[in-house]
């Protein structure tokens, strides 16, 4: 899907310099935008995702007006390089001043990741997140489980009103008895079509895993429109002999499909803005500030957290059952399926162990109004292991600001990005209407 811009020009004043830019844009951004006819300011206008000015002139002082009835999100590229040029800065200053946001990227590549974010922003309209569950809460750990802003209605609403995705329901108690019933057969041919490392495990943890991934992906060849999924896989763990972590790599590497841990269709969400405006490797994991001390510590069964070369309240331990997270092969700088290691699911269950690359990160999260998204940058430094614990590996990352980063979290739950986007994220705000909160 590509977005569609409406190429927009003062009039009088469409000249060879605007069709010459036009063109430009088109080339430059013809495999993420399509470019509608070329429309006047202050005329009526198509159908479209956002408009885009390949041309300012100083007309625009004399015509605020028309700027704030446009109602689209407004993109400034008037440069041959798929940027602004420098003499905008006096009219996005002037817009700014009078409420008129408009999007002007300074590299081509953020150009790219807008036009990307605008196409998924009309595709969230027209799609739906899959989550299997049945009585969410009511399983393991309900003190824990019950808290869960992403179980609530309300969360459902909400998401569907700012963004119009539509949640849909399964049970998780029946999906499990139809992945029960395959075959090994057939598990077995689906398997040796992939080539993934495996260590530990028997060949019922295999098949079983398999078999889990072969049942989500029936369910998925019904509806084309689904395009995340999750399970409450801890909660009702009761249900079944094993966890999604493999078929989520798989969906995800044959399809596209966004995976959602323990069904945190506010991370689905929050991963689906993310992974299909920037097209940069992401994981979900959990957060264990070193400032959360041994309320952390206690959850994972370790010690200690590991020993930094500095000020260790602005360090940050990742890590999601049993290791760093839940991440497809294609993102991981190495990947190997091993056995389960929380007590709280099957002991024929599986879990990723994986690593992210190590650098520069971003950390995000919608909040629960939908109306902001938290932003942190820092950098993985490295990993730690806590063998015979509930995190045998987990990363760690250094921030700028720890007690920062506490007074403005929004989950236990967060996006982890490779590389550093603050500034793509912060244009995606003026796409998704959304407050970048930067930590």
């Amino acid at each position: 899907m590509k977005a569609r811009l409406i190429p927009v020009y003062f009039d009088p004043g469409r000249d060879s310099d605007f069709d010459r830019q036009t063109e430009v844009l088109g080339r430059l951004l013809g495999d993420r935008a399509e470019m509608l006819a070329p429309a006047a300011l202050g005329t009526r206008l198509p159908e479209a995702d956002a408009v885009v000015f390949p041309q300012l002139l100083g007309e625009a002082y004399r015509r605020l007006g028309d700027f704030r009835k446009l109602g689209l999100p407004i993109l400034i590229i008037t440069s041959e390089f798929g940027t602004l040029s420098m003499w905008d800065w006096e009219i996005i200053d002037y817009l700014r001043s009078e409420g008129v946001q408009a999007i002007a990227p300074y590299t081509l590549a953020q150009a790219r990741n807008v036009c990307s974010a605008l196409a998924a922003k009309r595709e969230l309209k027209d799609t739906k997140f899959l989550v299997f569950q049945d009585n969410p809460g009511r399983g393991a750990q309900a003190n824990i489980f019950k808290r869960f802003y992403w179980w609530e209605d309300e969360c459902t609403q909400r998401m569907a009103r700012k963004f119009g995705v539509t949640i849909v329901r399964d049970s998780f108690k029946d999906l499990a008895a139809q992945a029960k019933d395959i075959p090994d057969a057939q598990a077995q041919a689906a398997w040796k079509d992939w080539n993934l490392a495996t260590e530990g495990l028997t060949d019922r943890s295999i098949a079983s895993a398999i078999k889990l991934y072969l049942a989500v992906r029936r369910r998925l060849d019904e509806d084309s429109r689904i395009r995340a999924v999750g399970i409450n896989c801890l909660n009702e763990s009761h249900f079944c002999d094993s966890t999604p972590c493999l078929a989520w790599a798989m969906l995800f590497e044959q399809r596209g499909v966004v995976w959602g841990c323990e069904a945190d269709t506010l991370s689905m969400l929050t991963q689906y803005v993310l992974g299909k405006s920037l097209g940069a490797p992401l994981m979900l994991t959990n957060l264990y500030p070193f400032l959360l001390g041994q309320a952390a510590l206690r959850h994972e069964r370790i010690e200690k957290f590991p020993d930094v070369p500095d000020d260790s309240a602005n360090y940050v331990l990742v890590a999601h059952c049993g290791y760093v997270g839940l991440m497809p092969p294609s993102f991981a700088t190495s990947w190997t399926l091993r056995p389960k290691v929380l007590a709280i699911v099957d002991a024929n269950a599986v879990a990723i162990d994986a690593l992210f690359p190590t650098g520069d990160v971003t950390l995000a999260k919608l909040h629960a109004r939908l109306d902001r998204m938290t932003v942190a940058t820092g950098q993985l430094t490295g990993y730690v292991e806590y063998p015979g614990s509930d995190c045998r590996r987990g990363g760690v990352i250094r921030l700028g600001d720890g007690h920062r980063l506490m007074s403005s979290l929004a989950s236990h739950h967060y996006v982890l990005v490779s590389g550093r986007h603050r500034a793509d994220i912060e244009n995606l705000g003026k796409v998704f209407d959304l407050e970048i909160q930067p930590i």
